[in-house]
């Protein structure tokens, strides 16, 4: 069967769907035609030609080469949603730690512990000092309407807070589980304007790069507080610091710490916690596990972030798969290199961002020679007979 080598610490529950499947899993497989990972920084890895695709435990993808991979023929997936429960109870968490400074109320808590009877008098008189605004009434502005902005959104309503939906490429299913008390907004200068807490909640892409710059702070509302749980490169860090310094920005409660930003004032800083829960984790590793092995079975692709969602229920003797560019003409020519004798029984192509997919069911094999007439055409990047 498959070989899939893992990288870093992958549940137990994503490595039992594929060894049930008899697959051979581990760190230390040799010759692996798919690769599953978390957080593990492929950029200057070397790929060898066996390998057909990466598995992310994980929804972003910014620690892989997507563009490299699909240029190699290789699919990327990830597990979008499968850690949205786990990140919407931390952007509630830190909504309250931005309103409130419960980090500091516990430390002077303990710095008191040596005061014997006197503490419950020095709690009384000090608790003023971390007191803060309730997140009922309040309103909430939510960049990014997925799995988790929309539970994100869901959850603030059952809090009470009134709140703005901002994502111009929602899809339908993103927008059949958003509650229709969220009020859209047809651009993010809305959410600027209208919101008193702003939650990110967006992938990281050319598009979102710096999304949250020094002209995006002078649209907000004075002292708004900001929850990153999107990537550390959606946000301007330096504007950032300019903004809590002034305080244009109140609080901003982010998960990814760097040097620019431990510095600034008013920041929470927590290590990638979004998603780290057991159940998450556990999620993400089955989702990505079942997603490489269908590719890797039946050439099905879902969830992946550079290939088009294809699926085709199997059937004649083989199947061809072919990733190649999305130029005209390419299906005919494909098909006149299986020849006249060859029938199509079932076939399906897809295009996405330059590249396309297509699948051919054949009603008798193909060797090798057709085969590889196929991957010597231009604009062909991988070729697969299954």
């Amino acid at each position: 069967m498959f070989k899939i080598r893992t990288m870093n610490a992958i549940s137990h529950s994503g490595i039992e769907v594929l060894e049930q499947k008899g697959c051979t899993v581990g760190p230390d497989v040799e010759d692996a035609q798919a690769y599953l990972i978390r957080s593990a920084d492929l950029h200057s890895a070397v790929f060898p030609q066996e390998l057909l695709a990466i598995g992310r435990a994980g929804a972003g993808t910014n620690n892989i080469p997507v563009e490299d991979c699909t240029e190699k023929g290789i699919v990327v997936f990830n597990s979008p949603g499968a850690n949205a429960e786990a990140v919407k109870e931390q952007v509630i968490c830190a909504m309250v730690m931005a309103s409130r400074d419960v980090l500091g109320s516990i430390e002077w808590v303990k710095s008191i512990s040596d005061r014997g009877d006197e503490i419950p008098g020095l709690v009384e008189k000090g608790k003023s000092n971390f007191a803060g605004p309730e997140l009922l009434g309040k309103s909430l502005g939510v960049i990014g309407l997925g799995a988790t902005g929309a539970l994100v959104a869901n959850a603030a309503l059952d809090l009470g807070m009134v709140v703005y939906g901002f994502d111009p490429f929602m899809s339908v299913n993103a927008a059949w589980r958003l509650s229709r008390d969220v009020i859209h907004s047809d651009t993010i200068d809305d959410i600027f304007a209208n919101s008193d807490y702003i939650s990110l909640n967006v992938p990281y892409t050319e598009s979102t790069h710096h999304l949250l710059n020094a002209e995006a702070f002078q649209k907000m509302r004075q002292g708004v507080r900001i929850v990153n749980e999107s990537r550390a490169e959606v946000v301007d860090d330096e504007a950032m610091t300019e903004a809590l310094k002034s305080g244009k920005v109140g609080k901003y409660v982010t998960d990814f710490p760097n040097k620019v930003i431990l510095k600034a004032p008013n920041v929470i800083a927590m290590p990638h916690l979004g998603a780290c829960t057991p159940e998450s984790e556990d999620r993400c590793a089955v989702m990505a596990a079942r997603e490489l092995y269908d590719y890797l079975l039946n050439g099905n692709v879902k969830n992946s972030v550079n290939l088009p969602d294809v699926s085709l229920s199997r059937m004649g003797v083989c199947r061809l798969c072919v990733i190649h560019h999305n130029v005209p003409k390419m299906i005919n020519r494909i098909l006149d290199r299986l020849g006249a004798d060859v029938n199509v029984e079932h076939m399906i192509n897809k295009p996405r961002d330059g590249y396309a997919y297509t699948m051919v069911d054949l009603g008798s094999p193909i060797d090798q020679a057709t085969a590889d007439s196929i991957r010597s055409m231009e604009h062909v990047l991988r070729v697969r007979v299954i």
